[in-house]
């Protein structure tokens, strides 16, 4: 049996649930759409921290942030377009925006579709009209993800997309990861490191990224909490950011379709096409080891 619900806190919550599997999700839109809680049986998934969440002036650190029309940041905030600057700050602005919903569904899964449009605050900023639909899909172990970006405007329109879910984990040493590439770049210093499934825990912030991926599909297991996340990623997505902070009961595994500063460089960046409509998806599946 799936359902929808809503709850009146300091936002409004969207909650859905499988009440086979048995799971749960809970959605904000108003805090910029975001995931605040994916929990399966009694295993809570995603990290929050309550304090940035409930003060609207910092951004949130835990759940899952939607990243858009960049992720990571630009070199002093600015990139060019036609000769014209503009400043953006880290991961865009579609993960501070209010966002909309426009349809729900408890047909054979629990959905829920959010959308965020282009405005005169966006535009200042990133001179392009938009259209953004994300559909949250719980069904059994799985949360799928589906999103939709329309160029509404009459030119091209550059962007990178991404997601940055922020998993729980009490004992980051015992995690074992199976990343489909043999190394990562580090987003601090550029350094470039083989990587055999394992990263030195033990300094202080750790920023990579995985930029040549055989296959698009990743898995971490935790063994102090008995499971086991599978991320499945469509294209255009390419990378994957491994981000984690030694202090924080935290890691995130982030599919991104383009690096930090593609506005400026070009590298994999998404040039879509006036009036056209690019989609991608991407699941997250827990299991249970025992």
């Amino acid at each position: 049996m799936f359902s929808i619900t809503t709850e009146q806190r300091q936002y409004i919550t969207y909650i859905l649930r499988d009440e086979q599997a048995p799971a749960r999700l809970e959605v904000v839109p108003e805090r910029g759409g975001i995931v605040t809680r994916w929990s399966v049986g009694d295993r809570e998934l995603l990290y929050l921290d309550e304090e940035r969440f409930a003060d609207p002036n910092l951004s949130i650190r835990g759940g899952i942030p939607i990243l858009f029309p960049i992720c990571g940041n630009l070199p002093n905030d600015t990139y060019t377009h036609n000769g014209q600057s503009y400043s953006l700050k880290q991961h865009g602005f579609a993960r501070n925006l209010p966002w909309a919903v426009t349809t729900q569904s408890t047909e054979n899964q629990a959905s829920l579709t959010l959308e965020l449009n282009s405005s005169e605050a966006t535009r200042a900023v990133y001179p392009f009209d938009f259209q953004l639909q994300f559909s949250y899909r719980l069904q059994g172990m799985t949360l799928a993800i589906h999103q939709e970006v329309t160029n509404l405007g009459p030119t091209p329109m550059p962007f990178s997309l991404g997601l940055h879910p922020y998993f729980q984990a009490s004992d980051k040493r015992a995690l074992q990861f199976e990343i489909p590439s043999a190394e990562f770049r580090s987003q601090q210093d550029g350094q470039v490191q083989a990587f055999a499934g394992s990263f030195d825990l033990e300094q202080p912030e750790i920023d990579v990224l995985f930029g040549e991926l055989s296959r698009q599909q990743a898995t971490v297991v935790d063994p102090s909490r008995g499971t086991k996340l599978t991320l499945d990623y469509t294209a255009p997505y390419t990378m994957l950011v491994f981000w984690t902070l030694k202090e924080k009961d935290f890691y995130c595994l982030e599919p991104w379709t383009a690096a930090r500063n593609a506005l400026n460089t070009g590298d994999r960046l998404i040039n879509l096409d006036p009036e056209t409509t690019i989609g991608t998806t991407v699941r997250l599946t827990a299991s249970s080891l025992a």
